[in-house]
């Protein structure tokens, strides 16, 4: 199996979701498609293909940039046009966060700011569409998974809608057989979490404090549980793969 994985940010890694793949057998290709690129240098970052190719899958990892912001990430839209290209040659799709995001845009749904920053280990729940999917059949009706994002999206015509949280309800969707949006981070290990925060240290003291002090009894309580949500799902998209014609 080869994976194609755009990372969207240095900071930003596949985390758990690529040690699954990476454990399961699959061949893990990473383009940093913004990596070094300002409107005041020529770097363009690494080239994204045009098509599918040989890979058997796209995985869409998130970033700081908002989904919409073209101006500044020019990259953006050949994201999207590989979404859709992947989506039409039926090879699954999995977007995490800002992938999540740029799914939806893809096919036409509003991207858009939530009014508000959700940050850590929240709850989330199955809905009952969840029960019949191939990702997520058999997993519990709530889990905590890591949240660190301010946008969220309308779901893209004839998605079905498949986890919702309390404050940002559009958590997860799928879209046609094997195109799937996550809101949520379920990638973060610890240390990529705790990188999150470090980097963001100054604004979180400024507009969230009410999170420094329940961080790390969140990772504490609720990282296993996101790990084993990970590696299930993860190992379930793998499955959706089909040999290429």
């Amino acid at each position: 199996m080869r994976i194609l994985c755009v990372q969207n940010d240095m900071s930003t890694p596949s985390g758990l979701v690529g040690q699954a793949m990476i454990a399961a057998g699959a061949r893990l290709d990473v383009v940093a498609p913004h990596h070094g690129w300002s409107s005041l240098s020529p770097v363009t970052g690494d080239s994204l293909p045009t098509e599918t190719g040989d890979y058997d899958a796209l995985l869409v990892l998130g970033g700081p940039m908002h989904a919409n912001n073209d101006a500044d990430y020019p990259a953006l839209p050949a994201i999207l046009g590989l979404i859709r290209a992947f989506d039409a040659a039926d090879r699954p799709v999995l977007g995490l966060c800002l992938g999540a995001q740029l799914i939806a845009r893809a096919f036409g749904a509003r991207v858009y700011p939530r009014g508000l920053t959700e940050i850590g280990f929240l709850p989330l729940a199955l809905t009952d569409a969840a029960g019949g999917d191939p990702l997520l059949q058999g997993l519990a009706p709530n889990a905590h998974i890591m949240q660190w994002h301010e946008d969220t999206f309308d779901l893209p015509p004839g998605a079905v809608l498949l986890m919702t949280g309390t404050d940002v309800r559009h958590q997860a969707f799928r879209l046609h057989r094997a195109t799937y949006g996550f809101q949520c981070h379920f990638e973060v290990t610890a240390d990529i979490a705790r990188e999150w925060l470090r980097r963001n240290a100054a604004w979180v003291r400024d507009h969230r404090p009410d999170i420094l002090p329940v961080f790390e009894d969140g990772l504490h309580r609720h990282l296993p549980e996101a790990a084993r949500f990970a590696d299930t799902v993860t190992r379930r998209f793998l499955a959706l793969i089909r040999p290429c014609p």
